[in-house]
């Protein structure tokens, strides 16, 4: 039986996620989904809506098999470590066949081309994205323009058309990871359909984008009954369930207090040993913190924000100061090195034979509970965890030790 891996967030599943699902079955022939899921903090460097082990469940519910954790370390990152933490994870499967994933247009074939010419960084494509990143742009916004020139340089311009859609750049970086690891996974694309990434409004009566969807929920009329007709059943039964509980919804200003308590006990010195602080962004903010007229997450992005640090860099960097994480933790020479275990977040009955299957095909240890890892990397994991558990109304110390005691999530 062969298997497809997904990457995927589900912040929260919808059912633009289900048609993914459904497709990514259809179109690779596949018997079982294995979906690879950020943990408590997203690419963006936002917190998660609602924890991991729930949206595992969203994901078991909407047709997943198995559901593996991308530490935070990978989680949020730019796209090229993005993807290749989560590549990497499921090519140490062992079981996976195919990977699957969304882009604006579905052409794999151009893509993988542009895979083929960029995967070991040509010396001119080096050094045009070494003179977009030295005139500030951001890592994205200087890949983008240096991959148009190159390719451009080299008769292929026709191949840029994809490079400033967010989903085409991130499918580019599978194909590069997938390259770089020298995995045999197949990999294929399927063309979003009536939603775009990120797209902040609502224009279709059963497709939103999980953006559109906080935004609807977490506006000044928000409420759980506007997601209803864009979302299965079970993910609004868990959501309910969580909003009962006090463990969601959870955004940034829930951890306001830890975050400025970080701020202000930290010297320029200690920020700036960060990861994302780079450029005398520790100065930056040693110098707006003062001016500030609320201590809110969002007054102080407003305050950061210039035309050379975008929200997501911001947010970003401002994650690793609240969770500590240091730039020695984080350097291209260790995260290069990959994953060095595999999470278990749940499962079904077909992935539990999945399970079985990996014991003894996974190329490093797979991991039901922290308890039984010793990586840097699942540290941070448990430690963001610990953090993330603040964010609710009531924090137990249960909820902060969950990945010591929560066995993976078991769908029958």
């Amino acid at each position: 039986m062969s298997t497809v891996g997904v990457i995927v967030e589900y912040n929260p599943l919808h059912n633009g996620h289900l048609y993914h699902l459904q497709q990514s079955r259809k179109i690779t022939g596949a018997s079982n989904v294995v979906a690879v899921m950020s943990g408590h903090f997203l690419q963006r460097g936002e917190p998660a809506l609602v924890d991991k082990w729930t949206r595992a469940e969203m994901a078991l519910h909407g047709g997943c098999d198995l559901v593996l954790e991308l530490p935070v370390a990978y989680s949020a990152q730019p796209a090229q470590w993005f993807a290749y933490g989560a590549v990497s994870i499921l090519n140490a499967t062992g079981v996976v066949d195919s990977l699957c994933f969304g882009s604006e247009s579905g052409d794999i074939e151009a893509l993988d081309q542009m895979a083929s010419l960029l995967v070991d960084e040509p010396p001119a494509f080096h050094d045009l994205l070494t003179k977009e990143l030295q005139q500030g742009l951001p890592y994205p916004s200087a890949f983008s323009v240096a991959g148009k020139a190159y390719l451009q340089s080299i008769g292929l311009a026709h191949l840029a058309f994809s490079l400033d859609q967010p989903n085409h750049t991130l499918g580019l970086h599978y194909l590069i990871s997938l390259r770089k690891i020298k995995s045999r996974i197949v990999p294929t694309s399927l063309r979003r359909e009536k939603s775009e990434y990120n797209q902040a409004d609502i224009t279709d009566s059963q497709i939103a984008s999980a953006t559109a969807l906080r935004k609807a929920l977490l506006g000044e009329s928000g409420s759980l009954a506007l997601l209803a007709p864009y979302v299965p059943e079970s993910t609004l039964y868990l959501l309910q369930r969580d909003f009962a509980a006090g463990k969601a919804p959870i955004q940034w200003e829930s951890f306001a207090r830890p975050l400025f308590h970080e701020l202000f006990r930290s010297d320029r010195a200690t920020l700036g040993a960060i990861a994302e602080v780079n450029e005398g962004l520790e100065h930056r903010i040693g110098n707006v913190l003062p001016e500030l007229s609320e201590l809110t997450v969002e007054c102080l992005l407003e305050a950061l924000k210039t035309k050379r640090y975008t929200y997501t860099k911001l947010q970003r960097m401002l994650l690793r100061i609240l969770l500590g994480h240091e730039q020695k933790l984080l350097t291209a020479d260790r995260l290069t090195t990959g994953i060095d275990y595999i999470r278990v977040l749940g499962f079904n009955e077909r992935g539990q034979r999945l399970l079985h299957e990996m014991r003894s095909k996974a190329t490093v240890p797979v991991l039901t509970s922290a308890a039984r890892g010793s990586s840097p990397y699942l540290q941070l994991d448990v430690q963001a965890t610990a953090m993330y558990a603040l964010g609710f109304k009531h924090t137990k110390p249960s909820d902060a030790f969950r990945d010591y005691t929560e066995p993976p999530i078991r769908i029958r």
